[in-house]
């Protein structure tokens, strides 16, 4: 490039900034924008949690010191914010053509891949942030990297009590003595036992629906005769929500998909210890789908075991085909809620927000919030564009949360 990026209007960061500021969070992402978010003075995230609520002031003699109280069942907490970013790489040719004067069909086609491009940054960085808001809601916990092999382990300490898997026999999809209707119920008693607060959200993906829909309990509450206009199965979500009184029953489908670089050979028939660039966030059970870059074909194995120091994952059944270091690569596919959960919350308690994401400085600058900045690059001319944000959910109200595990 013989002049340098500031010369480039469209990669000025100011504009770059917009951009990304532009594009609204991916509309099926709720979770990071219902909570709220503030900003923390630092990146060690300190926070207090309670679990029950409803204390009263006790009576005292006229002249007598008043006693010292505090909330109930206080936890304190300390994790450092989570930090993630990307970056991606334009070469001379594109930063020619997006600058190039004349005739603005190259021009503009460069800047609508820059648009898009930006567009894609954002959505990336908003779906880790939602990723992490799901992992406290139906796990009460998630690990994350903070060093280059070093990883951090938050514990938001929902009780156990309240993350249930429910026995075989009870299981909705395959339980003999299955009642959907009295879990859920058990679980807005527990709740409002617990701190005295109404579940009011429900989060499930279709999976679960169909069980529910199916369901001969459900059904014979719900016909025509016994309840509303027998629209179940046109309008599932809203019956439901009706029937179990709880105000925002959310069909979540939402996903988001990782891919990892295979680091060493897989031999078609006989490798199970799979080697990849990283094992960041994949869980046993998962879908492992192996992807030949040169044939175009693909198939499926499932992850069986797996140690994320050792920088492998385990599959139950070695593929059947072969697949190379460095230019095959695997992906996996997942619903930020489980597709065997049915996660309720109520997202108040006493009129407060029970968890809200902690906005952590980063830089020398001390940002906050999701920024975009810029690196160019001498020989070969060029430029990367990086986006990045630090933070972390915190969960004020730890008994907030109640997850079924019905599958």
């Amino acid at each position: 490039m013989p002049q340098g990026l500031s010369n480039i209007p469209d990669l000025r960061l100011t504009v770059l900034q917009k951009l990304i500021e532009r594009f609204m969070t991916p509309p099926n992402l709720m979770l990071m924008n219902l909570f709220g978010q503030e900003t923390w003075p630092s990146d060690n995230i300190e926070w207090e949690s309670q679990v029950g609520n409803r204390g009263m002031t006790p009576f005292v003699a006229p002249g007598a010191p008043a006693p010292m109280t505090a909330p109930v069942g206080v936890a304190k907490h300390s994790a450092a914010a989570a930090f993630w970013k990307e970056k991606i790489y334009y070469d001379e040719a594109f930063l020619n053509n997006l600058r190039k004067e004349g005739t603005t069909d190259t021009y503009l086609t460069a800047q609508r891949r820059l648009a898009r491009d930006m567009q894609m940054l954002r959505g990336r960085c908003d779906r880790r942030k939602e990723w992490m808001f799901a992992k406290m809601l139906t796990a009460g916990s998630f690990t994350y990297k903070v060093m280059s092999e070093a990883y951090n382990y938050v514990n938001y300490d929902v009780p156990s009590a309240q993350i249930v898997t429910l026995a075989a026999d009870r299981k909705w999809d395959s339980g003999n003595s299955r009642n959907i209707l009295e879990d859920i119920m058990d679980a807005k008693l527990a709740l409002k036992n617990a701190c005295g607060a109404t579940i009011d959200y429900a989060l499930f993906t279709s999976e679960i629906l169909k069980l529910m829909i199916m369901d001969t309990g459900i059904q014979t509450l719900l016909t025509k005769h016994n309840y509303g206009q027998g629209d179940l199965f046109a309008n599932p979500v809203r019956v439901l929500g009706s029937l179990l009184d709880i105000s925002n029953m959310v069909l979540y489908d939402e996903q988001f998909q990782l891919r990892y670089w295979l680091t060493a050979a897989v031999t078609g028939s006989s490798t199970t210890n799979i080697y990849l660039d990283d094992t960041a966030d994949i869980e046993v059970g998962d879908t492992l789908r192996f992807n030949d870059t040169s044939a175009r074909t693909w198939e499926e194995e499932t992850v069986s075991a797996l140690v994320p120091e050792s920088g492998y994952v385990t599959v139950s059944t070695a593929p059947t085909a072969s697949f190379k270091a460095g230019e095959d690569f695997v992906t996996i596919t997942k619903k930020f809620i489980p597709e065997t959960k049915f996660c309720m919350f109520a997202s108040t308690v006493e009129g407060q927000k029970i968890a809200e994401f902690a906005n952590a400085p980063y830089g020398l600058d001390r940002k906050y919030g999701m920024k975009v900045d810029d690196h160019e690059e001498w020989d070969p001319s060029g430029v990367f564009i990086r986006v990045q944000n630090k933070g972390l959910p915190v969960l004020y109200q730890s008994d907030g949360i109640y997850v079924l595990t019905v599958k």
